[in-house]
């Protein structure tokens, strides 16, 4: 898997998304980019916990 940023993954899950909605998508494509989503959601979620992370750390960096 190449290395998205959070950005890209998020642009790309909304196009993915807005295809679902409007229709443009075959019903053989479906399950193709429901699998595509899925893994664009848990990028977006790791990237958002090791930013959290991050952030409570140089937090706590800062309290001491």
């Amino acid at each position: 898997m190449n290395k998205l940023s959070y950005t890209e993954a998020f642009e790309e899950l909304q196009e993915i998304v807005q295809e679902i909605e409007t229709g443009e998508i075959s019903v053989d494509e479906l399950s193709v980019k429901v699998k595509r989503a899925s893994e664009l959601i848990q990028i977006c979620k790791k990237k958002l916990s090791s930013t959290e992370e991050d952030v409570n750390e140089i937090l706590k960096k800062l309290e001491e």
